[in-house]
Protein backbone atom coordinates (compact mmCIF):
# COMPACT_ATOMS: atom_id res chain seq x y z
CA UNK A 1 0.00 0.00 0.00
CA UNK A 2 3.10 2.28 0.79
CA UNK A 3 4.62 1.32 -2.52
CA UNK A 4 1.37 2.46 -4.51
CA UNK A 5 1.63 5.78 -2.17
CA UNK A 6 4.82 6.61 -3.64
CA UNK A 7 4.03 5.58 -7.40
CA UNK A 8 1.92 8.40 -7.24
CA UNK A 9 3.61 11.29 -4.99
CA UNK A 10 4.13 14.73 -6.62
CA UNK A 11 5.74 17.54 -5.79
CA UNK A 12 2.88 20.05 -6.71
CA UNK A 13 1.74 19.87 -3.08
CA UNK A 14 -2.00 18.73 -4.83
CA UNK A 15 -3.56 15.57 -4.11
CA UNK A 16 -2.90 12.66 -6.49
CA UNK A 17 -5.85 10.82 -4.85
CA UNK A 18 -9.20 12.12 -4.38
CA UNK A 19 -12.16 10.90 -3.05
CA UNK A 20 -15.70 12.56 -3.67
CA UNK A 21 -18.86 11.57 -1.90
CA UNK A 22 -22.04 13.35 -0.20
CA UNK A 23 -21.67 12.31 2.86
CA UNK A 24 -17.35 12.51 4.27
CA UNK A 25 -15.51 10.92 6.86
CA UNK A 26 -16.66 13.08 10.02
CA UNK A 27 -19.36 15.12 11.14
CA UNK A 28 -19.52 17.34 13.58
CA UNK A 29 -21.93 18.36 16.89
CA UNK A 30 -21.97 21.54 18.34
CA UNK A 31 -21.53 21.47 22.18
CA UNK A 32 -23.55 24.21 24.73
CA UNK A 33 -19.96 26.25 24.96
CA UNK A 34 -20.06 26.66 21.16
CA UNK A 35 -17.37 24.40 20.83
CA UNK A 36 -17.31 21.33 17.61
CA UNK A 37 -17.01 18.20 18.65
CA UNK A 38 -15.84 16.17 15.28
CA UNK A 39 -17.25 12.40 15.09
CA UNK A 40 -15.68 9.20 12.56
CA UNK A 41 -18.13 7.98 10.66
CA UNK A 42 -17.84 4.32 9.85
CA UNK A 43 -18.92 2.39 6.10
CA UNK A 44 -16.95 0.75 3.88
CA UNK A 45 -15.52 4.06 2.28
CA UNK A 46 -14.28 5.27 5.52
CA UNK A 47 -12.27 1.52 5.80
CA UNK A 48 -11.00 1.14 2.25
CA UNK A 49 -9.98 5.02 2.57
CA UNK A 50 -7.68 4.00 5.56
CA UNK A 51 -5.93 1.73 3.01
CA UNK A 52 -4.30 4.44 1.07
CA UNK A 53 -0.85 5.53 2.59
CA UNK A 54 -0.51 9.47 1.94
CA UNK A 55 -1.43 11.98 3.36
CA UNK A 56 -1.93 14.33 0.80
CA UNK A 57 -4.97 12.52 -0.64
CA UNK A 58 -8.50 14.35 0.07
CA UNK A 59 -11.88 13.68 0.42
CA UNK A 60 -13.66 16.13 -1.02
CA UNK A 61 -17.25 15.93 0.92
CA UNK A 62 -20.73 18.16 1.84
CA UNK A 63 -21.39 19.76 5.24
CA UNK A 64 -24.89 18.34 5.91
CA UNK A 65 -25.47 20.31 8.79
CA UNK A 66 -25.21 23.45 10.78
CA UNK A 67 -22.43 21.93 12.78
CA UNK A 68 -20.34 20.80 9.30
CA UNK A 69 -21.05 24.20 8.01
CA UNK A 70 -19.87 25.81 11.29
CA UNK A 71 -16.33 23.76 10.89
CA UNK A 72 -16.20 24.56 7.01
CA UNK A 73 -16.35 28.82 8.15
CA UNK A 74 -13.22 27.88 10.33
CA UNK A 75 -11.21 25.96 8.01
CA UNK A 76 -9.35 28.05 5.22
CA UNK A 77 -11.23 26.62 2.11
CA UNK A 78 -13.05 24.38 3.89
CA UNK A 79 -9.68 22.30 4.89
CA UNK A 80 -10.96 20.49 7.82
CA UNK A 81 -7.23 19.28 8.27
CA UNK A 82 -6.16 22.82 8.09
CA UNK A 83 -8.69 24.30 10.53
CA UNK A 84 -7.36 22.51 13.17
CA UNK A 85 -9.65 19.65 13.29
CA UNK A 86 -8.96 15.56 14.21
CA UNK A 87 -10.24 13.82 11.31
CA UNK A 88 -8.39 10.93 11.12
CA UNK A 89 -5.51 11.80 9.73
CA UNK A 90 -6.92 12.92 6.52
CA UNK A 91 -7.08 15.81 4.29
CA UNK A 92 -10.66 16.39 4.20
CA UNK A 93 -12.20 19.41 1.65
CA UNK A 94 -15.83 19.80 2.99
CA UNK A 95 -18.43 21.93 0.81
CA UNK A 96 -20.72 24.63 2.23
CA UNK A 97 -22.89 24.59 -0.59
CA UNK A 98 -26.15 26.74 0.38
CA UNK A 99 -28.75 25.25 2.64
CA UNK A 100 -31.69 25.36 -0.13
CA UNK A 101 -29.62 24.62 -2.88
CA UNK A 102 -28.01 21.15 -1.41
CA UNK A 103 -32.16 20.61 0.35
CA UNK A 104 -33.55 20.31 -3.37
CA UNK A 105 -30.58 18.56 -4.72
CA UNK A 106 -30.82 15.90 -2.23
CA UNK A 107 -34.35 15.27 -0.97
CA UNK A 108 -35.78 16.67 -4.47
CA UNK A 109 -33.52 14.69 -6.56
CA UNK A 110 -30.77 12.10 -5.69
CA UNK A 111 -33.17 10.59 -2.59
CA UNK A 112 -36.96 11.29 -3.85
CA UNK A 113 -35.97 10.58 -8.12
CA UNK A 114 -33.03 9.40 -8.40
CA UNK A 115 -33.29 6.71 -5.87
CA UNK A 116 -36.83 5.99 -6.65
CA UNK A 117 -36.27 4.76 -10.06
CA UNK A 118 -33.16 2.62 -9.28
CA UNK A 119 -35.06 0.51 -6.55
CA UNK A 120 -37.99 0.70 -8.99
CA UNK A 121 -40.07 2.27 -6.21
CA UNK A 122 -42.64 4.79 -7.99
CA UNK A 123 -46.28 4.11 -7.08
CA UNK A 124 -46.96 4.67 -10.58
CA UNK A 125 -50.32 5.82 -10.73
CA UNK A 126 -49.73 8.88 -8.78
CA UNK A 127 -45.73 8.97 -9.04
CA UNK A 128 -43.87 10.19 -10.23
CA UNK A 129 -44.66 14.03 -11.08
CA UNK A 130 -41.87 16.20 -13.30
CA UNK A 131 -43.33 19.48 -12.55
CA UNK A 132 -42.14 23.15 -12.29
CA UNK A 133 -40.51 22.24 -8.55
CA UNK A 134 -38.95 18.77 -9.85
CA UNK A 135 -37.10 20.88 -12.98
CA UNK A 136 -36.12 23.43 -10.00
CA UNK A 137 -34.31 20.87 -8.02
CA UNK A 138 -32.68 19.47 -10.90
CA UNK A 139 -31.01 22.89 -11.30
CA UNK A 140 -29.96 22.42 -7.89
CA UNK A 141 -28.56 19.20 -9.10
CA UNK A 142 -26.53 20.30 -11.36
CA UNK A 143 -25.10 23.57 -9.41
CA UNK A 144 -24.02 20.79 -6.06
CA UNK A 145 -22.33 18.39 -8.14
CA UNK A 146 -21.07 21.72 -9.95
CA UNK A 147 -19.30 22.89 -6.75
CA UNK A 148 -18.21 19.25 -6.11
CA UNK A 149 -16.64 19.39 -9.72
CA UNK A 150 -15.23 22.63 -8.74
CA UNK A 151 -13.36 21.41 -6.07
CA UNK A 152 -12.41 18.68 -7.49
CA UNK A 153 -10.15 20.28 -9.78
CA UNK A 154 -8.78 22.80 -7.47
CA UNK A 155 -7.45 20.46 -5.11
CA UNK A 156 -6.44 17.41 -7.99
CA UNK A 157 -2.81 17.23 -8.61
CA UNK A 158 -1.69 16.63 -12.43
CA UNK A 159 -3.27 12.99 -13.63
CA UNK A 160 -4.50 12.32 -10.30
CA UNK A 161 -6.69 9.77 -9.25
CA UNK A 162 -10.87 10.71 -8.52
CA UNK A 163 -12.81 8.38 -7.29
CA UNK A 164 -16.40 9.96 -7.63
CA UNK A 165 -19.25 8.06 -5.42
CA UNK A 166 -22.69 7.06 -6.16
CA UNK A 167 -26.25 8.79 -7.15
CA UNK A 168 -25.53 12.22 -5.94
CA UNK A 169 -22.63 12.80 -7.95
CA UNK A 170 -23.84 11.49 -11.19
CA UNK A 171 -23.20 14.68 -13.22
CA UNK A 172 -19.41 15.47 -11.35
CA UNK A 173 -17.11 12.94 -13.99
CA UNK A 174 -18.53 14.88 -16.81
CA UNK A 175 -17.96 18.22 -15.63
CA UNK A 176 -14.95 17.72 -14.03
CA UNK A 177 -13.46 15.95 -16.88
CA UNK A 178 -14.59 19.53 -18.88
CA UNK A 179 -12.76 21.73 -16.14
CA UNK A 180 -9.44 18.74 -16.05
CA UNK A 181 -9.34 16.28 -19.49
CA UNK A 182 -5.75 15.13 -17.44
CA UNK A 183 -7.07 13.81 -14.98
CA UNK A 184 -8.57 9.51 -14.10
CA UNK A 185 -12.39 9.35 -13.08
CA UNK A 186 -13.88 6.74 -11.99
CA UNK A 187 -17.41 6.66 -10.68
CA UNK A 188 -19.42 4.02 -8.53
CA UNK A 189 -22.57 3.19 -7.91
CA UNK A 190 -23.29 1.92 -4.59
CA UNK A 191 -26.80 1.39 -5.95
CA UNK A 192 -28.92 -0.86 -8.53
CA UNK A 193 -29.32 0.77 -11.75
CA UNK A 194 -33.16 0.72 -13.25
CA UNK A 195 -33.73 -1.13 -16.44
CA UNK A 196 -34.12 1.11 -19.63
CA UNK A 197 -38.00 0.90 -19.20
CA UNK A 198 -38.19 2.17 -15.54
CA UNK A 199 -35.32 4.35 -16.16
CA UNK A 200 -36.94 6.14 -19.01
CA UNK A 201 -39.51 7.54 -16.53
CA UNK A 202 -37.11 10.28 -15.89
CA UNK A 203 -37.81 13.04 -18.28
CA UNK A 204 -35.41 13.10 -21.70
CA UNK A 205 -32.81 15.36 -20.35
CA UNK A 206 -32.41 14.41 -17.24
CA UNK A 207 -32.68 10.99 -18.03
CA UNK A 208 -29.56 11.94 -20.95
CA UNK A 209 -27.93 13.88 -18.63
CA UNK A 210 -27.26 11.37 -15.90
CA UNK A 211 -25.76 8.66 -17.75
CA UNK A 212 -23.74 11.36 -19.85
CA UNK A 213 -22.79 12.53 -16.81
CA UNK A 214 -21.15 8.93 -15.22
CA UNK A 215 -19.56 8.27 -19.46
CA UNK A 216 -17.90 11.04 -18.30
CA UNK A 217 -15.61 9.21 -16.33
CA UNK A 218 -12.84 6.75 -17.54
CA UNK A 219 -14.49 3.59 -15.63
CA UNK A 220 -17.69 3.38 -14.53
CA UNK A 221 -18.12 0.76 -11.41
CA UNK A 222 -20.87 -1.26 -9.89
CA UNK A 223 -21.51 -3.73 -7.38
CA UNK A 224 -22.61 -6.88 -9.86
CA UNK A 225 -22.43 -7.46 -12.98
CA UNK A 226 -26.41 -7.20 -13.18
CA UNK A 227 -26.40 -3.20 -12.21
CA UNK A 228 -23.32 -2.77 -14.56
CA UNK A 229 -25.51 -4.49 -17.82
CA UNK A 230 -28.81 -2.85 -16.56
CA UNK A 231 -26.46 0.57 -16.74
CA UNK A 232 -24.81 -0.23 -20.12
CA UNK A 233 -28.63 -0.93 -21.56
CA UNK A 234 -29.59 2.77 -20.69
CA UNK A 235 -27.17 3.82 -22.72
CA UNK A 236 -27.59 2.00 -25.18
CA UNK A 237 -31.50 2.70 -24.94
CA UNK A 238 -31.36 6.79 -24.02
CA UNK A 239 -28.06 7.64 -25.97
CA UNK A 240 -27.26 5.32 -28.72
CA UNK A 241 -24.50 4.65 -27.38
CA UNK A 242 -21.98 2.00 -28.54
CA UNK A 243 -21.95 -1.50 -26.06
CA UNK A 244 -19.44 -4.01 -25.84
CA UNK A 245 -20.81 -6.33 -23.52
CA UNK A 246 -18.04 -9.25 -23.72
CA UNK A 247 -15.46 -5.99 -23.12
CA UNK A 248 -17.43 -4.29 -20.71
CA UNK A 249 -17.21 -0.92 -22.93
CA UNK A 250 -19.77 1.75 -23.64
CA UNK A 251 -18.91 4.16 -26.73
CA UNK A 252 -20.63 7.72 -26.95
CA UNK A 253 -19.43 10.21 -29.55
CA UNK A 254 -15.59 8.44 -29.80
CA UNK A 255 -15.03 8.36 -26.26
CA UNK A 256 -15.43 5.22 -24.31
CA UNK A 257 -15.75 4.48 -20.88
CA UNK A 258 -14.91 1.30 -19.71
CA UNK A 259 -17.22 -1.03 -17.01
CA UNK A 260 -15.81 -2.60 -13.81
CA UNK A 261 -17.59 -4.72 -11.13
CA UNK A 262 -16.36 -4.55 -7.16
CA UNK A 263 -18.53 -6.63 -4.50
CA UNK A 264 -18.02 -4.64 -1.27
CA UNK A 265 -17.63 -7.45 1.42
CA UNK A 266 -17.44 -7.16 5.09
CA UNK A 267 -14.88 -5.99 7.30
CA UNK A 268 -14.35 -9.27 9.28
CA UNK A 269 -11.36 -8.13 11.15
CA UNK A 270 -13.58 -4.87 12.64
CA UNK A 271 -16.94 -7.01 12.80
CA UNK A 272 -15.48 -10.05 14.84
CA UNK A 273 -13.30 -8.00 17.72
CA UNK A 274 -16.20 -5.41 17.55
CA UNK A 275 -19.05 -7.60 18.51
CA UNK A 276 -17.58 -8.98 21.42
CA UNK A 277 -16.87 -6.07 22.79
CA UNK A 278 -18.46 -5.07 26.93
CA UNK A 279 -20.69 -3.13 25.64
CA UNK A 280 -22.26 -5.41 22.90
CA UNK A 281 -22.17 -8.38 25.53
CA UNK A 282 -24.50 -6.39 27.95
CA UNK A 283 -26.55 -5.86 24.76
CA UNK A 284 -26.54 -9.92 23.99
CA UNK A 285 -27.65 -10.20 27.47
CA UNK A 286 -30.74 -8.26 27.28
CA UNK A 287 -31.76 -9.31 24.07
CA UNK A 288 -31.62 -13.07 25.47
CA UNK A 289 -33.85 -11.48 28.66
CA UNK A 290 -36.10 -9.99 26.64
CA UNK A 291 -36.93 -13.26 24.00
CA UNK A 292 -36.91 -15.85 27.42
CA UNK A 293 -38.17 -19.18 27.36
CA UNK A 294 -41.25 -21.01 26.03
CA UNK A 295 -43.28 -22.68 28.28
CA UNK A 296 -40.73 -26.00 28.98
CA UNK A 297 -37.98 -23.77 29.85
CA UNK A 298 -36.47 -24.18 26.19
CA UNK A 299 -34.85 -20.70 25.36
CA UNK A 300 -36.74 -19.21 22.18
CA UNK A 301 -35.31 -19.31 18.88
CA UNK A 302 -34.97 -16.04 16.73
CA UNK A 303 -35.53 -14.15 13.75
CA UNK A 304 -33.71 -11.02 13.62
CA UNK A 305 -33.57 -8.37 10.91
CA UNK A 306 -31.81 -4.87 11.08
CA UNK A 307 -32.22 -2.52 8.65
CA UNK A 308 -32.82 1.25 8.03
CA UNK A 309 -36.78 2.34 7.39
CA UNK A 310 -36.30 2.51 3.49
CA UNK A 311 -38.85 1.64 1.67
CA UNK A 312 -36.44 -0.45 -0.40
CA UNK A 313 -35.71 -3.10 2.58
CA UNK A 314 -39.46 -4.49 2.19
CA UNK A 315 -39.81 -3.98 6.40
CA UNK A 316 -43.85 -4.51 6.02
CA UNK A 317 -43.90 -7.83 4.01
CA UNK A 318 -41.56 -9.30 6.13
CA UNK A 319 -43.88 -8.44 9.18
CA UNK A 320 -46.21 -10.01 7.11
CA UNK A 321 -44.31 -13.17 6.51
CA UNK A 322 -44.15 -13.73 9.68
CA UNK A 323 -47.52 -13.33 10.75
CA UNK A 324 -48.28 -15.52 8.08
CA UNK A 325 -46.10 -18.36 9.77
CA UNK A 326 -47.67 -17.56 13.31
CA UNK A 327 -50.94 -18.04 11.53
CA UNK A 328 -50.07 -20.82 9.66
CA UNK A 329 -47.79 -22.40 12.21
CA UNK A 330 -49.31 -22.29 15.67
CA UNK A 331 -46.47 -24.78 16.64
CA UNK A 332 -44.49 -21.72 16.88
CA UNK A 333 -46.08 -20.01 19.26
CA UNK A 334 -44.27 -19.28 22.51
CA UNK A 335 -41.43 -20.84 20.64
CA UNK A 336 -39.86 -17.93 18.42
CA UNK A 337 -39.36 -14.22 18.91
CA UNK A 338 -38.94 -11.88 15.92
CA UNK A 339 -36.61 -8.76 16.67
CA UNK A 340 -37.01 -6.69 14.36
CA UNK A 341 -34.43 -3.02 14.23
CA UNK A 342 -35.58 -1.05 12.16
CA UNK A 343 -34.06 2.30 12.55
CA UNK A 344 -35.17 5.99 11.07
CA UNK A 345 -33.68 7.15 7.73
CA UNK A 346 -34.88 10.45 5.48
CA UNK A 347 -37.81 11.64 7.77
CA UNK A 348 -37.88 14.61 5.73
CA UNK A 349 -39.71 12.79 3.25
CA UNK A 350 -43.48 12.26 3.79
CA UNK A 351 -43.20 8.72 2.48
CA UNK A 352 -40.87 7.72 4.85
CA UNK A 353 -42.56 8.64 7.59
CA UNK A 354 -45.78 6.79 6.56
CA UNK A 355 -43.61 3.66 5.95
CA UNK A 356 -42.53 4.29 9.68
CA UNK A 357 -45.58 4.21 10.74
CA UNK A 358 -47.08 1.45 9.08
CA UNK A 359 -44.01 -0.59 10.29
CA UNK A 360 -44.80 0.25 13.97
CA UNK A 361 -48.85 -0.46 13.32
CA UNK A 362 -48.23 -3.87 12.00
CA UNK A 363 -46.01 -4.66 14.70
CA UNK A 364 -48.13 -3.33 17.46
CA UNK A 365 -50.88 -5.78 15.55
CA UNK A 366 -48.77 -9.07 15.74
CA UNK A 367 -47.89 -8.55 19.38
CA UNK A 368 -52.05 -7.87 19.73
CA UNK A 369 -52.84 -10.91 17.51
CA UNK A 370 -50.54 -13.22 19.06
CA UNK A 371 -48.68 -11.92 22.47
CA UNK A 372 -49.63 -13.84 26.19
CA UNK A 373 -48.55 -12.49 29.02
CA UNK A 374 -45.36 -14.32 29.11
CA UNK A 375 -44.78 -14.02 25.50
CA UNK A 376 -43.83 -11.05 23.06
CA UNK A 377 -43.92 -12.64 19.78
CA UNK A 378 -42.00 -9.47 18.22
CA UNK A 379 -39.70 -6.89 19.96
CA UNK A 380 -39.35 -4.08 17.69
CA UNK A 381 -36.68 -1.35 18.22
CA UNK A 382 -36.52 1.89 16.31
CA UNK A 383 -33.84 4.00 17.61
CA UNK A 384 -30.26 3.11 16.22
CA UNK A 385 -27.95 1.44 18.36
CA UNK A 386 -24.88 -0.35 16.60
CA UNK A 387 -23.88 -2.08 19.64
CA UNK A 388 -27.39 -3.75 19.81
CA UNK A 389 -27.46 -4.50 16.67
CA UNK A 390 -24.46 -6.56 16.58
CA UNK A 391 -25.78 -8.41 19.45
CA UNK A 392 -28.76 -9.31 17.19
CA UNK A 393 -26.43 -10.73 14.90
CA UNK A 394 -24.71 -12.91 17.20
CA UNK A 395 -28.56 -14.41 18.79
CA UNK A 396 -29.66 -14.84 15.31
CA UNK A 397 -31.25 -18.33 14.76
CA UNK A 398 -32.86 -16.85 11.48
CA UNK A 399 -31.46 -13.54 9.59
CA UNK A 400 -34.09 -12.05 7.20
CA UNK A 401 -33.16 -9.73 4.40
CA UNK A 402 -35.76 -9.32 2.24
CA UNK A 403 -35.27 -6.24 0.22
CA UNK A 404 -37.52 -5.65 -3.25
CA UNK A 405 -33.87 -4.34 -4.38
CA UNK A 406 -30.65 -3.53 -2.91
CA UNK A 407 -27.40 -2.69 -4.19
CA UNK A 408 -25.64 -4.91 -2.01
CA UNK A 409 -27.00 -5.50 1.28
CA UNK A 410 -23.97 -5.82 3.84
CA UNK A 411 -26.63 -7.28 6.75
CA UNK A 412 -26.61 -10.35 4.67
CA UNK A 413 -22.85 -10.35 4.65
CA UNK A 414 -22.14 -8.88 8.59
CA UNK A 415 -24.62 -11.21 10.28
CA UNK A 416 -22.58 -14.63 9.11
CA UNK A 417 -19.65 -13.42 9.94
CA UNK A 418 -20.20 -12.29 13.41
CA UNK A 419 -23.19 -14.99 14.37
CA UNK A 420 -22.34 -17.36 17.60
CA UNK A 421 -24.16 -20.60 16.54
CA UNK A 422 -24.71 -20.25 12.63
CA UNK A 423 -27.69 -18.53 11.01
CA UNK A 424 -30.04 -19.70 8.29
CA UNK A 425 -29.84 -16.69 5.81
CA UNK A 426 -33.30 -16.09 4.30
CA UNK A 427 -32.29 -14.04 1.70
CA UNK A 428 -34.59 -12.14 -1.04
CA UNK A 429 -33.30 -12.73 -4.94
CA UNK A 430 -33.06 -8.97 -5.71
CA UNK A 431 -30.60 -8.11 -3.06
CA UNK A 432 -26.91 -7.67 -5.04
CA UNK A 433 -25.50 -10.05 -2.42
CA UNK A 434 -27.64 -12.91 -3.55
CA UNK A 435 -25.20 -13.27 -6.74
CA UNK A 436 -22.41 -14.21 -4.33
CA UNK A 437 -24.63 -16.00 -1.19
CA UNK A 438 -27.36 -17.86 -2.96
CA UNK A 439 -25.63 -20.93 -2.97
CA UNK A 440 -26.31 -21.19 0.96
CA UNK A 441 -29.12 -18.83 1.65
CA UNK A 442 -32.85 -19.64 1.71
CA UNK A 443 -33.76 -17.63 -1.58
CA UNK A 444 -37.09 -15.57 -1.81
CA UNK A 445 -39.12 -13.75 -4.08
CA UNK A 446 -39.18 -10.46 -2.35
CA UNK A 447 -43.12 -9.56 -2.56
CA UNK A 448 -44.07 -13.76 -2.04
CA UNK A 449 -45.26 -13.32 1.81
CA UNK A 450 -46.27 -16.72 1.96
CA UNK A 451 -42.71 -17.89 0.51
CA UNK A 452 -41.01 -15.78 2.46
CA UNK A 453 -43.25 -17.63 5.80
CA UNK A 454 -42.15 -20.54 4.38
CA UNK A 455 -38.39 -19.94 4.09
CA UNK A 456 -38.73 -18.87 8.14
CA UNK A 457 -40.19 -21.96 8.59
CA UNK A 458 -37.32 -24.04 6.99
CA UNK A 459 -34.68 -21.77 8.87
CA UNK A 460 -35.80 -22.05 11.96
CA UNK A 461 -36.24 -26.25 11.57
CA UNK A 462 -32.35 -26.47 10.17
CA UNK A 463 -30.38 -28.36 11.87
CA UNK A 464 -27.93 -27.29 13.60
CA UNK A 465 -24.71 -28.65 12.35
CA UNK A 466 -26.28 -27.29 8.82
CA UNK A 467 -26.69 -24.09 9.93
CA UNK A 468 -22.97 -24.19 10.94
CA UNK A 469 -22.01 -25.37 7.34
CA UNK A 470 -23.94 -22.84 6.05
CA UNK A 471 -23.01 -19.99 7.97
CA UNK A 472 -19.51 -20.79 7.34
CA UNK A 473 -19.68 -21.02 3.91
CA UNK A 474 -21.64 -17.63 3.71
CA UNK A 475 -18.86 -15.66 6.14
CA UNK A 476 -16.02 -17.19 3.60
CA UNK A 477 -18.01 -15.49 0.42
CA UNK A 478 -18.70 -12.34 2.75
CA UNK A 479 -15.40 -11.83 3.40
CA UNK A 480 -13.22 -12.37 0.01
CA UNK A 481 -12.90 -9.02 -0.82
CA UNK A 482 -12.38 -6.26 1.96
CA UNK A 483 -13.41 -2.83 1.73
CA UNK A 484 -9.71 -1.79 1.92
CA UNK A 485 -9.08 -4.49 -0.88
CA UNK A 486 -12.41 -3.51 -2.79
CA UNK A 487 -11.29 0.76 -2.86
CA UNK A 488 -7.36 -0.56 -3.77
CA UNK A 489 -9.09 -2.46 -6.59
CA UNK A 490 -10.85 0.31 -7.85
CA UNK A 491 -8.22 2.48 -7.99
CA UNK A 492 -6.33 0.49 -9.74
CA UNK A 493 -8.22 -0.22 -12.54
CA UNK A 494 -7.69 3.27 -13.55
CA UNK A 495 -4.56 2.95 -14.40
Amino acid sequence: MADFATERSNPTGRAPILVASNRGPVSFSIEVDGSLTPRRGGGGLVSGLSAIDDPSSVWVCAALGDADRAAVRRSPEGRLDLGGFDVGGQAVRMLDIDPDTFNRAYNGIANSSLWFVHHLLYDTPFSPLFDERFHRAWESYGAYNAAFAEALAAEAAPGAAVLVQDYHLSLTPALLREMRPDLRIGHFSHTPWAPPEYYRMLPDDVAEAVLAGILGADRAAFLTLRWAFAFADCCEAVLGATVDRDALTVTLSGRTTRLGVHSLGADADFLRSRSHRPDVDARLAALRESVGSSADGTPRRTVVRVDRTELSKNIVRGLLAYRHLLRTRPEWHDRVVHIAFAYPSRHDLPEYREYTAAVERIAQEINDEFGTERWRPLILHVNDDFPRSLAAYRLADVALVNPIRDGMNLVAKEVPVVSDAGCALVLSREAGAHAELADDALVVNPYDIVATADALYRGLNMPAGERADRTKRLADAATVLSPQQWFLDQLRALD
